[in-house]
């Protein structure tokens, strides 16, 4: 009985213990320390890289496509559309992180094919980790369709995963205006211009009606005073929103409404 006591008073005196959060800190100061570190060595290599396979980037387009879902499908979407308008374009497209060495060679073999325009998403981790460190940016684009299947995110995160993208000083800003965080993306604006997409009648791509079938959905979109029609063989409400994602980003390189609805439909998984 006597040992049980002083057990519970040993247990008692250390739970009363003020807890010292100085090797917390110390824990999180490292785990900072070793992301800048690594950052600067992403930053040397891409600087290398880009020398080493000789600035690619000065004669083509990037367009770089960020958010929590569907970058993968606008970056198709764009990727068709430019091919439908005649121009000379490449894609990179995934939802798994990619690295410095993996983007530069694709930006090469790019460039060595012909092509005018780049596509390519970029994972948070990519952005944070300054995968896209020194490459000038054409169009800049958030996706950020949240539906129920999207774990919620806090709204620092969610605003500092697309932060970094759009400090590049981009030339075109697309953002999506149905957003919940809009209020706090709206701050990031492109150098030349920054456009809307959505259901939000303030939307410069407006979303005016959709269909969804079985087998594909269809949507009225609206840029001004011209109204067309755009449909994929894709399935979901979501994609309405992709198809008006793309719409904006085609809209930026001056595509026409009919090459628009051309590409997209011209997609498929």
């Amino acid at each position: 009985m006597e040992k049980s006591n002083l057990q519970n008073q040993d247990l008692e005196e250390r739970a009363a213990t003020p807890v010292d959060s100085s090797e917390k800190e110390n824990k999180q100061s490292k785990g900072r320390g070793k992301k800048a570190s690594k950052n600067r060595t992403t930053k040397f290599r891409a600087k290398f890289l880009d020398t080493y396979y000789g600035h690619p980037m000065k004669d083509m387009k990037l367009i770089a496509i960020t958010g929590t879902a569907g970058k993968v499908e606008v970056a198709h979407f764009v990727h068709e559309i430019l091919r439908a308008a005649g121009q000379p374009v490449a894609i990179m497209a995934s939802e798994s992180n990619i690295k410095v060495s993996s983007l530069h060679k694709f930006l090469s073999k790019a460039w060595k094919a012909g092509a005018n325009y780049v596509v390519v998403t970029a994972p948070a981790e990519a952005l944070e980790g300054d995968v896209f460190y020194g490459l000038p940016v054409h169009v800049a684009a958030i996706t950020n369709y949240m539906d129920a299947s999207i774990a919620e995110q806090p709204v620092e995160t969610y605003v500092e995963a697309s932060e970094t993208l759009f400090k590049m000083e981009p030339d075109y800003v697309i953002l999506n205006r149905d957003d919940k965080h809009y209020p706090e993306l709206s701050s990031f604006a492109g150098q030349k211009g920054t456009l809307t997409y959505g259901r939000d009648k303030f939307s410069n791509i407006q979303i005016e009606g959709s269909t969804l079938y079985k087998k594909g959905v269809e949507a009225e979109l609206a840029i001004g005073t011209t109204r067309f029609t755009v449909a994929s063989f894709l399935t979901g409400e979501p994609v309405v929103s992709y198809m008006a994602a793309a719409t904006a980003i085609a809209d930026a390189l001056h595509v026409t409404p009919e090459k628009i609805s051309e590409g997209i439909a011209n997609y498929t998984k």
